[in-house]
């Protein structure tokens, strides 16, 4: 079965899929020898050799999955072209090529899954799939009811606007 090359980089722990689509359009990969630059090009995984700057690549290797507790001061990414520490430097090299599925704000602290597995990501991540995702803020005073019907309606991030969601007040802390 013939499967997109951006996917086959992605599962082999080469790149992200959008990564992939770089080195396809920059004319890095080559199936059977031959370059290929058009995106959405396919290779069947049991039959063809894959090769990214005339390197094989090795289509089934070990899944890997690791959990990280990411501390305030990092951005979640692999590369930042601001020169910020990424939640990358919190991890040895020697789990391979990982990447973090989803993301958490510089200022954020919290549970963040690292992998190579491009499947497991796509699920995770795609509005497609409609995983529900649950956040707990903590805030410097207490949130009016209108807040939170505002929170609750979708906010403005990056210029679009957020699904609306459940909100609720949870434990009061005074300090």
């Amino acid at each position: 079965m013939e499967v997109r090359l951006q996917k086959l980089l992605s599962g082999a722990g080469v790149s992200s899929r959008r990564e992939a689509e770089s080195l396809i359009r920059d004319g890095r990969v080559s199936v059977n020898g031959i370059v290929v630059s058009k995106l959405g090009s396919r290779a069947n995984p049991e039959r063809d050799t894959l090769r990214v700057d005339d390197r094989r690549v090795k289509l089934s290797g070990p899944r890997r999955y690791l959990l990280l507790n990411k501390p305030r001061g990092y951005v979640t990414t692999r590369r930042d072209p601001q020169g910020r520490r990424t939640v990358m430097d919190l991890v040895r090299s020697s789990y391979g090529y990982l990447y973090p599925v989803g993301r958490l704000d510089y200022d954020s602290e919290g549970l963040l899954l690292l992998t190579n597995d491009g499947d497991l990501t796509a699920r995770l991540t795609h509005p497609r799939h409609g995983i529900e995702r649950r956040y707990e803020v903590e805030v410097r005073g207490v949130p009016t009811p209108e807040t939170l019907k505002r929170l609750a309606r979708g906010v403005a991030l990056d210029g679009r606007r957020t699904r609306p969601s459940a909100t609720r007040l949870g434990r009061v802390i005074r300090t």
